[in-house]
This record gives C-alpha cells, sequence and structure tokens, in this order.
C-alpha cells in the first residue's frame, strides 16, 4: 500500500461512505478486491471505526480468502456506533444503504459487536437473503455463534504447537478476549487437551496457572458479566495477560494490542493470531526475529470465512467444520514450512502464496 496506507496494486476497488439521516446511523463499506470473488467481510459496530482500520481488515479478507481458496474476493464494513445503541434500525439502515451492491459486489458477515440477529436485520435492509452470511438457522444460515472460527483457531494452533514441537496436549494458553472468537477457542483447546491459564475481557484478566475451566467461566461471565468475577485464580490488568510465560498467546480481540510499546515483554513460544491485525506488523517482525512462532491472522481465523462460505453454497455445520478442519491445517503446515525453507517471516509466507493467487486472478480478469 501507498504512503497514506490504502492504496496499492490489489486495491481498494471501493471505498463506500453511507450516512442515513432518520437513524444518523453513519457506515464505511471497502470493497479491497473483487478478482476471485464478491467481496467478502463482517460488519463491525464499534465507536472508534475508521476508513485506515476497514482498509486494512479488507485487506486481510482479500489474503485470507485466497489463501482458503474460496471463490470470494475480499472486502470489510463499519457502523460507526455504541454497541448499546439501536443495533438493529442502524443495521437495517446500513442494509438498505447497500442494497445496490449486495450481494454482487459484497457479502456482509458478523463481525465485533454483532451477530446473527444483526445478519437478519442487514439482508431484511438488503433485501436479499443472499447478501449476508452467519444468518440465523431459521433464515438458512450457518450463525458464527456456533464457534466456526474458534474452531478453526485450535486447529491452526493444534498444528502450529505440533511444528514448534511443544504439542498441544498440557500446553498453557493465554486469551484475549472471551467473546464469540474467544470463547469458542478456550472450548475447543481444552476438548484437545491444552491447558488454558488465561482469559481477558474489557475489565481485566484472569488467571489461574492450575488452569480455567470453560464452563464455570462461561457461568461467570453469563452471571457476573465479566470473567475477572471468577472465583478462582488472580485478577490482572489486560494487558498483562500478554506477558504471561505460556506456550501459546491467542490475540482475540481488538487490532494492534501487540505494539512497539509492549512487544518486548511477550514470553509466549507461539503466538496465535486469532484477532484479525492484533499484531503490528513491525512488532510481527520482532517476535519473529526472537524465535516467536506467530501464525498470521489470515491463517488462523479463517474458519469463519469458510462457514460463510459453506453458508453461501447451502451447506451445513458439520461441513463446514470439516472443510475448516481440512483447510486451516493444509494451511497453516503451507505457511509454516515455506516460512522455515526460506527463511521468512509467516505473514511473508502467507502474503506470497495469497498475492500470487490474486494478481493471477486479476490478469485472468
Amino acid at each position: 500500500m501507498d504512503a497514506n496506507g490504502l492504496t496499492d496494486e490489489l486495491g481498494p476497488e471501493k471505498i463506500v461512505i453511507t450516512y442515513d439521516p432518520k437513524t444518523k446511523t453513519r457506515g464505511i463499506l471497502v470493497i479491497d478486491n473483487t478478482a476471485l470473488g464478491p467481496g467478502k467481510g463482517g460488519i463491525r459496530f464499534v465507536p472508534d471505526i475508521t476508513i485506515t482500520e476497514v482498509a486494512r481488515l479488507a485487506r486481510v479478507m482479500t489474503l485470507k480468502t485466497a489463501l482458503a481458496e474460496l471463490p470470494f474476493g475480499g472486502a470489510k464494513s463499519g457502523v460507526k456506533a455504541t454497541p448499546h445503541g439501536d443495533k438493529a434500525s442502524m443495521l437495517k439502515a446500513f442494509g438498505k444503504a447497500l442494497k445496490y451492491i449486495c450481494p454482487l459486489e459484497y457479502i456482509a458477515a458478523p463481525d465485533m459487536s454483532t451477530g446473527e440477529e444483526e445478519m437478519r436485520v442487514f439482508v431484511e435492509g438488503a433485501g436479499n437473503p443472499k447478501a449476508a452470511t452467519g444468518k440465523p438457522i431459521d433464515m438458512g444460515g450457518l450463525p458464527h455463534e456456533l464457534g466456526s472460527t474458534g474452531f478453526g483457531v485450535t486447529a491452526s494452533t493444534e498444528v502450529a504447537a505440533d511444528f514448534a514441537g511443544i504439542g498441544l496436549k498440557g500446553t498453557t494458553v493465554a486469551i484475549e478476549g472471551f467473546g464469540n472468537v474467544g470463547s469458542f477457542s478456550m472450548k475447543f483447546l481444552s476438548e484437545k487437551g491444552a491447558k488454558v491459564v488465561a482469559v481477558s475481557d474489557s475489565k481485566g484478566t484472569i488467571y489461574d496457572e492450575n488452569g480455567l475451566d470453560y464452563e464455570a467461566l462461561m457461568k461467570t461471565k453469563k452471571e457476573k458479566g465479566t470473567v475477572t468475577a471468577h472465583s478462582s485464580g488472580k485478577k490482572l490488568s489486560g494487558d498483562e495477560l500478554f506477558y504471561l510465560d505460556v506456550g501459546v498467546l491467542i490475540p482475540g480481540a481488538r487490532p494492534d494490542v501487540i505494539n512497539e510499546k509492549n512487544v518486548g515483554k511477550v514470553k509466549a513460544k507461539i503466538v496465535v493470531e486469532a484477532a484479525n491485525i492484533p499484531v503490528k506488523l513491525d512488532s510481527e517482525i520482532v517476535l519473529h526475529k526472537k524465535g516467536i512462532l506467530v501464525v498470521p491472522d489470515m491463517v488462523a481465523n479463517a474458519g469463519g470465512v469458510i462457514s460463510s462460505y459453506t453458508e453461501h453454497i447451502g451447506g451445513t455445520n458439520e461441513q463446514a467444520f470439516a472443510m475448516i478442519s481440512e483447510k486451516v491445517k493444509k494451511n497453516t503446515t503451507l505457511v509454516l514450512e515455506k516460512s522455515k525453507n526460506e527463511s521468512i517471516s509467516p505473514r511473508d509466507a502467507a502474503m506470497a502464496i495469497a498475492k500470487e493467487r490474486v494478481l493471477a486472478a486479476m490478469a485472468k480478469r
């Protein structure tokens, strides 16, 4: 991308700004590249969304869908509002604003502070059930609430742990974020025998060196609103999670949480990027040089978009999970082996593979 961080030989193709006077809904859509298919990407519902953030996330989707060998391009969108606002009215208005472009150029999905019910009203606004995936089951959807992204994160972590020679069983794990991605990552990792010792949410971190129980922590979160109210374990700040001496660190919430200010304190052997762009690119390089294995977001969290594709073609949840396991494990192995064989970072390896596929499709088009 250029100095403004927005344009290069791949895109973006379109930047759309929307405003609905009635609901005062302000929206952003970036369609990065559609050479391989319509732009695919979720809708964020946050008060501080920016065009630059949406563009960066859209690029991740372009590379992620190419790496997963799906007939989708890359896009992303956001509604600039507090998650406590009238989400239904605002998402419906956003759907109406994008009616002319969905689903031929853009297919939405859940993302931060949006879920299956938000996708319901979005497609109602857009007037086409194909305008989004991650819809409720009664609309023929495979909602992300079934845990597809966390399932993929677990598959990728399992491959990375074996690649690093530590294995997953008994390995300690710290997870930033206890929303859809973080909670399901904990569930599936625990089932695989990993020991999740720390989890954070917006209120801070709960840490127990003996391991946290998934069902008990879910109960605490549901009843008390935060993991930090859990009866066992020690309460730490949100940032302290990143500095724990664990086998695997999984940043699973906001962008750029590992950056130039704190990258030197990371002690984990493996960092698996469950969130989109959770580690600044310069900090990824620092981690790589320190010998910390980093599995990039476009590899690790592809479970959601693979599930979306399965929904798009009318498949079942069982088919989605089988495809996620096969594709995520294959691509994690492919990227880590290329990284090792060519002495480049895993992100450079992943980007090289994905970019080659996108440029080839652009040349054919």
